[in-house]
């Protein structure tokens, strides 16, 4: 890799904090079930609100916030009275959200290589798709071992107007940390989602541990492997490879 890479994107989920998306979803969708039931709202309309809330910030085309996107949809479904139990939701994620951490691993090997791209002089910044408010990023960055401070910048649905696989999101990132796409390396474990990155001039890097594949794309396109690889890459990218 040529020495052009100024910064360093991780993805979070499957990347930094390992994890099995269906697992960790329907953990996650059970503890929000079980906090919103008193307010009236049926589990699986509920949930079935939650998603449709989603696809409308994956639409999300820079034409507003994805948390503006999110509740317009939500409000769409569920009428405008949503909006007066928006405060119950932040209370959820910033408490009872916490005890979705036991649907997810934890690997040191992640804190340490974010210890290791900015030890190199990468800046580093965290390219989580932002369909969370900032409360449950921050947590869950918490549970990988990592603190907010750790990154320049992260994305969250308070943020960011466009979601992953968009190319506009990873457009957007770069521009947030005032570099080109082709000065920053994108860290990712979803093929479909994360690679995307290549088609704006950034590098990729696609980490295997928790690798999704939707679509069972040839890999061998990416530069990819485990944090060993990804390590050995920054090194040498950094200039100070064997």
């Amino acid at each position: 890799m040529e020495n052009k890479i100024k910064a360093v994107l991780f993805d979070l989920d499957g990347t930094l904090l390992p994890m099995d998306q269906d697992e960790f979803t329907k953990g996650y969708f059970g503890l929000l079930v079980r906090k919103m039931a008193p307010f009236g709202y049926d589990p699986e309309r509920l949930i079935d609100g939650i998603w449709s809330g989603t696809a409308a910030m994956v639409k999300n085309d820079c034409e507003r916030t994805n948390e503006e996107a999110f509740w317009r949809r939500f409000a769409e479904i569920f009428g405008d009275g949503v909006y007066e139990h928006k405060s119950i939701f932040v209370e959820f994620y910033a408490v009872d959200f916490k005890g979705a951490q036991r649907f997810c691993g934890f690997n040191p090997d992640a804190a340490e290589v974010v210890s290791l791209a900015r030890s190199l002089g990468f800046r580093v910044a965290l390219a989580t798709n932002p369909i969370f408010p900032a409360i449950a990023t921050e947590t869950r960055i918490g549970w990988a071992g990592l603190s907010p401070d750790d990154f320049e910048f992260y994305t969250t649905y308070e943020n960011t107007d466009c979601c992953k696989p968009n190319p506009r999101y990873f457009m957007r990132v770069a521009e947030r940390i005032g570099l080109a796409p082709e000065e920053c390396l994108m860290v990712g474990n979803d093929v479909g989602e994360d690679m995307t990155a290549a088609s704006t001039g950034m590098g990729v890097f696609l980490l295997t541990d928790c690798m999704i594949n939707k679509r069972g794309e040839d890999i061998g396109k990416y530069p990819h492997g485990g944090f060993g690889e990804l390590a050995h890459l920054l090194k040498n990218a950094a200039g100070g490879g064997e």
